[in-house]
């Protein structure tokens, strides 16, 4: 199980690399920011909002965790988005401060979530059924699915020859007293 530490870090991390990301993305022009580049979701706006879209549905799910966790209640405003490929803004900087929304409400949850919230079973339905699963299990798939799709889009600035730097997460876990 993550401990709250590791929730908080996580947080932190991505919070950071989503500045990261965005930044280098702001230099390119509109034109090769929506480049279908052969990535999933085609072009680095495109993965962009599909990252924004996992998080806005997964944070919606958390909402129904039985704690009723204060820091969710921020998503009550945000719609669902209405597929995985939804296009959450068709721009940057719109997307850049929806960004940064969702990574305060991640944040906020990651500083506030108990053990024993972490254990408790969070029932939740998408388009194959319905399933319950250990909660601090889907925060961890949160933080992976963003990581996972980070890692695309830095490929794809990379490709428009821009260097975001260094991406371990390894960087960021502090030495051991």
């Amino acid at each position: 199980m993550p401990s709250r530490e590791d929730l908080g870090l996580f947080a932190t991390y991505n919070a950071a690399m989503n500045a990261k990301l965005y930044a280098a993305a702001a230099a390119l022009p509109k034109e090769a920011l929506v480049a279908d580049r052969g990535a999933f979701f085609g072009s680095v706006l495109g993965t962009l909002n599909h990252i924004a879209v996992g998080d806005t549905i997964w944070l919606r799910r958390f909402m129904a965790h039985p704690s009723d966790l204060p820091a969710l209640k921020a998503m009550a405003g945000i719609p669902a988005p209405t597929g995985l490929a939804h296009m959450i803004c068709d721009d940057l900087q719109s997307l850049w401060e929806y960004r940064r929304r969702l990574d305060a409400i991640i944040l906020a949850l990651a500083a506030e979530v108990s053990d024993n919230d972490l254990e408790q079973p969070l029932r939740y339905r998408n388009a194959r059924g319905d399933f319950q699963k250990r909660f601090g299990t889907l925060l961890l798939h949160l933080f992976n699915h963003q990581t996972h799709h980070r890692g695309q889009v830095s490929t794809l600035l990379s490709q428009s020859g821009l260097d975001i730097g260094v991406t371990d997460l390894l960087e960021w876990i502090p030495d051991h007293a």
